[in-house]
């Protein structure tokens, strides 16, 4: 079983990430993703830019323990969680999620557990500009329903 889980302040390429993921798990049947991408949407309220700020000795923990999770839950050989830190703009990548597992369900299950957590998980402070400015986003009522799923 492998873990990677990091903090970027970068952006990435989420295909090339994926296919090293998928190069490093052969013996999986079953890859399942999740990108996450800042919108890129016109009009009134579009967000020119998305800022991410984290305590990586809180952020970072709080993530390796929601992959350690994970792999307890199903049996997955292999969880990849990328997230983004910093200034974002439209179209940028912010969090990229992958899971290995010998069958498609737990690879898919792994996935979708570790997004729900990351998005209602107070690990990030998160914001956006708009042209009206500045305002802080925060996990709607709908994120901490997919969390409590689990």
């Amino acid at each position: 079983m492998s873990v990677d889980v990091r903090l970027l302040e970068a952006s990435f390429d989420p295909a090339a990430e994926l296919a090293r993921f998928a190069a490093a798990h052969p013996q999986a049947g079953g890859i399942a993703s999740f990108l996450g991408q800042v919108r890129a949407k016109s009009g009134e309220g579009a967000v020119l830019e998305l800022e991410l700020t984290a305590y990586p000795r809180l952020t970072l923990p709080g993530i390796e323990l929601l992959a350690t999770e994970a792999m307890r839950r199903w049996p997955i050989d292999g969880l990849l969680i990328l997230h983004r830190v910093g200034s974002l703009t439209p179209g940028e990548p912010i969090v990229l999620v992958v899971a290995a597992a010998r069958h498609r369900r737990d690879a898919f299950l792994a996935a979708d557990f570790a997004m729900d957590h990351l998005k209602s998980e107070a690990w990030f402070w998160k914001r956006e500009r708009t042209a009206a400015g500045w305002r802080w986003v925060a996990p709607r009522a709908a994120d901490h329903a997919d969390r409590a799923r689990w």
